[in-house]
């Protein structure tokens, strides 16, 4: 009966990072549709403003939220990381293709490793040095310097992956001591301060058409955020990690039904081995939980 109910777990968390892929594919078609209509820190403050409110009843909540004075400067830390990610990948959104965006985000996790390899003193396996290798390769795949003109949209993906791992690298930080619930509310409140003064300097007249794209994509990122949490908590990073590998197929169509993008076979290549990469890496990062358990 354990053995079913785990499978069963099991399977409810690959529906759940299944679910959180397609909600993010419909944040990246709803700010693509925008077609950088608002300046890219406008567009995210508004967002981030929407969410917010979203989190309004747990602000006046005071067990969900339990604001510890210590945790100040990890969360002012990780607002200043988020708001640059955010404000990098709006602008890439609006300037390259849906699956080479998807593709090179996919790089996160790997920034997240180096990170923590750096930052944290974790130790770095053949393993995870080869698979970090593995999905550099992924990234040269995609961009192909030399065959093709770059962009500063690809350098702004780039550093949005980069910021955003730094992101999560706090989160890791600040798990110790606060709930999943405090982070993410307090991340969304912090990033709408933080991006509050870059959004008044470029700030246009958004019309009704925008404010109503923008809070469908703070919806849409909520949920995508819920559904991978619970994801997480019902199976291994191991099992749904390839999961997330058909955010870059959804993407794909996206970009070919939707905004008539082609099909870059360089992309689907390079994204592909960035996902063998980070499946690797939390391959092997579940193996050493459960050798250090034992």
């Amino acid at each position: 009966m354990q053995i079913e109910g785990s499978k069963k777990n099991t399977s409810f968390g690959m529906i759940f990072m299944l679910g959180s892929g397609l909600c993010f594919v419909a944040v990246i078609g709803l700010v693509k549709n925008l077609d950088g209509a608002l300046p890219a820190a406008q567009a995210s403050f508004i967002r981030y403003f929407i969410g917010v409110i979203f989190f309004i009843p747990f602000f006046f909540r005071g067990s969900a939220i339990q604001f510890r004075k210590s945790n100040f400067w990890p969360y002012f830390i990780r607002s200043i990381f988020h708001s640059l990610g955010v404000v990098f990948w709006f602008y890439a959104m609006s300037k390259l293709p849906v699956a080479e965006v998807t593709a090179i985000g996919y790089m996160t996790p790997v920034f997240v490793t180096l990170g923590a390899v750096i930052f944290f003193k974790e130790k770095i396996s053949f393993w995870r040095i080869g698979a970090i290798i593995l999905a550099f390769l992924g990234v040269l795949l995609i961009l192909r310097p030399g065959f093709q003109n770059l962009i500063f949209g690809h350098a702004a993906q780039i550093s949005a992956t980069m910021f955003f791992a730094g992101s999560y690298l706090m989160v890791k930080e600040l798990t110790r001591t606060e709930s999943a619930t405090a982070i993410v509310a307090m991340m969304t409140l912090f990033v709408t301060i933080a991006l509050a003064p870059l959004a008044f300097i470029v700030w246009v007249s958004p019309s009704l058409m925008d404010i109503i794209a923008l809070s469908f994509v703070a919806l849409f990122a909520t949920l995508g955020h819920f559904f991978m949490t619970k994801a997480l908590a019902l199976a291994p990073l191991v099992v749904v990690q390839p999961v997330t590998f058909l955010q870059l197929v959804w993407a794909t169509l996206l970009g070919i039904l939707v905004f008539g993008e082609g099909v870059d076979p360089f992309v689907v290549i390079g994204g592909g081995l960035i996902i063998v990469s980070i499946t690797l890496i939390s391959y092997r990062e579940n193996i050493r939980k459960i050798k250090s358990k034992s």
